[in-house]
C-alpha cells in the first residue's frame, strides 16, 4: 500500500463484535526510545509501536550514536549514553510525517554539544514549529526555522538555563519539548498549563528516575539529573482504539472489546464525551496505577443510541487526536453537536476540521466549520462517496469506521500514511467486521 495513490474501499453496513489488541502507544513510544537512549545502561521496551513515525525516532537516535536492537518488531533493547553521551550526525535527521519526533527531538538536541537538522515529508513541512523553538530560545538555545516551519537547524547550546514557563495552549508536545532540555539546563525548569494535557513525558521521567514535582498545573525539574534504564511496558493505543470504540457504539450489537488498553486519565476526553453523548461503554482496570506507570484497562464497548452535545472546552486537549473519530459518532447522533476551542486541530498532518467538514458534506451530514470547531446535525447517517483524506492517517481511519452506518460506498483516497501510526489497521478492522478492500 506504498504510495499516495492508496486508497479504501468500503462496502456499507455490516456489524463489529470480537476481542481485537490494537498496536502500542505511539506517544509512549516515541518517549521511551528518546529517554532510554539518554538513560545510563539498558532499557528494555514492550509493546512498542513499530510504526513509521515512532522508526522515524529510532533512526534517528541510531545515528545519533544510540546502539538500538529490536529482537522484536514490538520488543526494543536500548544501550543508552547518559544525558551527555549523543553525538552529532554527519546528515540531516528525517523524522518522515512525525510531528511529535521533531517537537521532542528539538528539546533534546538544543543542549547538545553539536548542530543538527531535523527535516521531514512535505506534509511535516507545514507543520508549525515555532510554538517550540520559542521556549526553548528563551532558555537560551539557537534554533532556526524556514518561516516557522521545517527544516529546523538546530545549533547545540550546551549553556541552556531554566525558565518558568507559562504554555499559552496546553500542548504536550511544546511542555514535553521544554522539560527534555531542562534536563541539562541550569537551575529548575517549570512548566504551567492553561489545561491539563498528556503526561505521559513526567510519568516516564520519574519512571527511569528523575525527580519530578507536580504543583497543580505545574510540573518542575532540576537539571542536572541522570536518568538510569528501565524497562517500559507500552500499553494498546488510545487513539487507536478510538476508532475501534466508535465502531462499537455504532454497530457492535453483540457487544466488542478492546484489550490493554491505556486511559491515562490526560488522554480520555473521548471516554467523557461519548458517555455523555449516551455511550454504552464499559471500563475493566488492570491494577492500581502508582501515578509513574501508566494505567490500563479493558474497553467494552456496545452499540448505543447517541444524542447529540455540546462539548465542554476543557475536554479539548484531552481528546485532540481523537476528535476525527468523535465527528463521525456525531453525525450518527441525534440532534445538533457543536465543538468550540479546537483550532489545534488545524496544525495536524492536515487542517482536521476542513478536511471532516469537507468529507461529512461528501456523505450529505450537515456541518458548519467554524474557526475553531465544527457544527454537526446528526442522525441521518451517510451517504456514499469519495472521501479525500489529504494524506492524513486519522482523516482516513475516521471514513472507514463511517461505511459501518453508511447508505452506500465509501472509498477514501490518500492513505498510505496509516501505517506511521497504525500498522495492520486494515486487518484489524476487517477482523472486526468491515468490508473493506485496499488498492
Amino acid at each position: 500500500m506504498g504510495g499516495k495513490g492508496a486508497h479504501y474501499r468500503v462496502a456499507p453496513g455490516g456489524e463489529v463484535a470480537g476481542e481485537l489488541t490494537v498496536p502500542g502507544d505511539k506517544s509512549i513510544s516515541h518517549r521511551s526510545l528518546m529517554l532510554g537512549a539518554i538513560a545510563e545502561g539498558q532499557t528494555e521496551i514492550t509493546g512498542f509501536l513499530a510504526g513509521a513515525d515512532c522508526l522515524s525516532t529510532l533512526g534517528a537516535l541510531g545515528a545519533l550514536g544510540v546502539r538500538i536492537e529490536r529482537p522484536q518488531a514490538e520488543r526494543v533493547r536500548i544501550e543508552g549514553v547518559g544525558v551527555e553521551g549523543l553525538r552529532g550526525s554527519s546528515s540531516a535527521l528525517d523524522m518522515g510525517n512525525a510531528g511529535t519526533a521533531m517537537r521532542l527531538f528539538m528539546g533534546l538536541l538544543a543542549p547538545q554539544r553539536f548542530d543538527s537538522v531535523l527535516v521531514g515529508d512535505e506534509s511535516l513541512t507545514r507543520r508549525p514549529m515555532e510554538r517550540v523553538a520559542g521556549p526553548l530560545r528563551q532558555m537560551g538555545a539557537r534554533i532556526e526555522t524556514r518561516e516557522g516551519r521545517p527544516p529546523v537547524v538546530i545549533h547545540g547550546t550546551p549553556e541552556l538555563r531554566g525558565i518558568d514557563y507559562r504554555l499559552p495552549v496546553a500542548s504536550a508536545q511544546v511542555k514535553s519539548a521544554v522539560l527534555l532540555a531542562g534536563l541539562r539546563a541550569a537551575g529548575r525548569t517549570r512548566v504551567t498549563e492553561p489545561a491539563p494535557s498528556r503526561d505521559h513525558t513526567e510519568r516516564m521521567l520519574s519512571a527511569f528516575g528523575v525527580s519530578v514535582v507536580r504543583d497543580g498545573p505545574s510540573v518542575s525539574i532540576d537539571g542536572g539529573q541522570r536518568l538510569k534504564g528501565t524497562a517500559i511496558t507500552v500499553p494498546a493505543d488510545f487513539s487507536s482504539a478510538a476508532f475501534f470504540m466508535v465502531a462499537g457504539c455504532l454497530a457492535a450489537e453483540r457487544g466488542l472489546l478492546l484489550r490493554n488498553v491505556g486511559v491515562n486519565p490526560t488522554r480520555t476526553g473521548l471516554l467523557t464525551m461519548l458517555k455523555r453523548m449516551g455511550a454504552d461503554i464499559r471500563l475493566h482496570p488492570h491494577g492500581a496505577p502508582d501515578g509513574r506507570g501508566e494505567p490500563i484497562a479493558d474497553i467494552e464497548v456496545h452499540k448505543s443510541r447517541l444524542r447529540g452535545i455540546e462539548v465542554p472546552e476543557e475536554l479539548v486537549p484531552l481528546s485532540i487526536d481523537e476528535f476525527p473519530a468523535f465527528f463521525i459518532a456525531a453525525s450518527l447522533a441525534e440532534g445538533e453537536t457543536l465543538v468550540r476551542g479546537a483550532q489545534e486541530l488545524r496544525v495536524k498532518e492536515s487542517d482536521r476540521l476542513a478536511a471532516m467538514a469537507e468529507g461529512l458534506t461528501t456523505l450529505e451530514v450537515e456541518n458548519r466549520l467554524l474557526e475553531d470547531g465544527l457544527w454537526i446535525r446528526g442522525g441521518t447517517g451517510f451517504s456514499g462517496g469519495i472521501i479525500e483524506s489529504h494524506g492524513d492517517h486519522r482523516i482516513a481511519m475516521a471514513f472507514t469506521i463511517a461505511g459501518l452506518a453508511a447508505r452506500g460506498p465509501i472509498e477514501i483516497r490518500d492513505v498510505a500514511n496509516v501505517a506511521t501510526s497504525f500498522p495492520g489497521f486494515l486487518e484489524l478492522a476487517r477482523t472486526a467486521g468491515l468490508s473493506i478492500e485496499a488498492a
